[in-house]
């Protein structure tokens, strides 16, 4: 598929006002995507784990213009952003760009006011990035305004099949934020054409086609909130200090490899081979932006005092527990189902205090987005 099968045809139906919710979950990167070209397009592919509990519920209400100001009525964006039940224009200028990058796939926008409606199951300020889980709920929201608007036929000529639906919501959020993309379905979605995954597209992410081993089913992710404050460097900036990157190329080699690689893994069940691939990624993607230039470094001194712990832990106990990074300090730690208990009292024990007000969150790997009305 190109952006062109995203451009629907005129819409058929008349619809004068409506309201749509759906929740959409954060995603954790198993392989890690860092690096963009042009319209949100990534330098490599990614491969992610969907959560389950850490989401975003949007409520979009929508009505149309005044006729009689059917000039003005076509001028410009019409929205207004509240968040935990309070107006925030602090997230306007987000959307105001979202928006100009979707209209031609949704030209029924300035035709509109919305009232857009977010909340997150987690605290606000609590570290983890909210632009996935809500990126990807609106687009969905906005995808069942035109599902109705299209009369719920067809699209640009293509029917408008759950498929199609998620395809397009998926390309949309990832017009909204990048890894946005991966968060609609589950348990593992890639982002990013790649030769040995079907229907892998730069364009949208795709559920995972593959056999995936018992080993990986209801996965754990506890995600250990080391410093709950704003980014000190925005991903847009991360991702631009890729232009140029001394190891850009060799990076972007490695994660092709890596996809290939972790499809095997997910297959057999390998969970040793699992924890290497994946610690190295985390750490790699920390050396990228602390070679980059100018350089940053995003980890805190808890963080690598948890990278330790987890260590210790499994050389002494064999367990197949292991951790992941955002562009962040906080650590996702990942663990199979079998070894809940014992890795949450590990964790309780000997984690927890290197935790901002001994802060943390328990999830599992989730199947992806709900329409909740």
């Amino acid at each position: 598929m190109t952006e062109r099968h995203f451009i629907p045809k005129p819409y058929s139906a008349n619809v004068e006002s409506g309201t749509f919710s759906w929740s959409s979950p954060s995603n954790i990167a198993l392989v890690k995507y860092w690096g963009k070209k042009k319209n949100q397009i990534p330098e490599n592919p990614s491969i992610s784990f969907t959560l389950n509990q850490c989401k975003t519920i949007t409520k979009l209400s929508f009505s149309k213009k005044d006729l009689s100001t059917a000039l003005k009525a076509t001028d410009d964006f019409s929205f207004e952003v509240f968040l935990d039940g309070q107006k925030s224009d602090a997230f306007k200028p987000k959307i105001q760009t979202f928006f100009e990058r979707v209209e031609v796939y949704l030209p029924f926008l300035k035709s509109y006011h919305f009232k857009i409606e977010t909340e997150n199951t987690f605290p606000h300020s609590s570290g983890i990035a909210s632009s996935a889980s809500g990126m990807s709920a609106l687009a969905l929201c906005l995808m069942s305004v035109e599902q109705r608007l299209l009369g719920g036929v067809e699209a640009s000529g293509i029917e408008m099949t759950d498929d199609y639906f998620n395809k397009k919501a998926s390309f949309l959020a990832r017009l909204g934020s990048g890894s946005a993309c991966r968060s609609l379905e589950g348990p593992l979605v890639v982002w990013g054409e790649h030769g040995s995954v079907e229907g892998s597209s730069d364009l949208f992410g795709v559920k995972y086609p593959y056999k995936v081993h018992d080993h990986f089913k209801n996965y754990q992710d506890t995600i250990l909130l080391v410093d709950k404050g704003e980014k000190q460097v925005s991903s847009t900036v991360g991702h631009n200090l890729m232009h140029g990157h001394p190891f850009a190329q060799e990076r972007f080699k490695q994660a092709n490899k890596n996809i290939s690689e972790i499809k095997s893994i997910l297959e057999t069940g390998d969970l040793d081979a699992f924890v290497k691939l994946v610690e190295s990624e985390a750490l790699t993607l920390h050396a990228m932006m602390m070679t980059s230039m100018p350089y940053f470094i995003l980890m805190k001194p808890n963080t690598l005092q948890i990278i330790n712990k987890i260590w210790a832990y499994r050389n002494e106990t064999g367990s197949k527990v292991c951790f992941t990074l955002d562009a962040g300090a906080n650590v996702h730690v990942l663990y199979p189902e079998n070894e809940a208990e014992n890795v949450l009292k590990f964790i309780k024990n000997e984690l927890v205090a290197y935790c901002q007000n001994g802060h943390y969150i328990c999830d599992v790997i989730g199947l992806g987005a709900e329409n909740i009305l």
